[in-house]
């Protein structure tokens, strides 16, 4: 699978109603949940994967499971988005990677 079709099955979760329930009864202090952000992303989520993903080079889209720390932060960083649901994002694709 690859990093694009990863982002693609994500939209078929965006704003799912019962993903919303779920992440409403795990949510943190920030109401965020962002570690159940892989199974109902919000809107405003995908749409900051999406754009992460765009400026994705073709190596590191080919390599995106065995992308480093720092290769994961400065990605964030270059999208304006938040690092850490970035890493979750990389992090479920690498696992989705190895369940093959």
């Amino acid at each position: 699978m690859t990093i694009d079709a990863f982002l693609q099955k994500l939209s078929a979760f965006v704003g799912d109603d019962y993903g919303r329930q779920f992440r409403n009864q795990f949510k943190d202090n920030a109401g965020s949940s962002e570690l159940a952000m892989l199974a109902a992303p919000s809107r405003q989520e995908y749409e900051e994967l999406k754009r992460a993903v765009a400026i994705m080079t073709a190596v590191e889209k080919e390599n995106a499971a065995k992308l480093t720390d720092s290769q994961v932060a400065k990605i964030a960083e270059d999208a304006c988005i938040d690092q850490g649901k970035f890493a979750i994002f990389i992090n479920g694709f690498a696992l989705d990677c190895r369940r093959g």
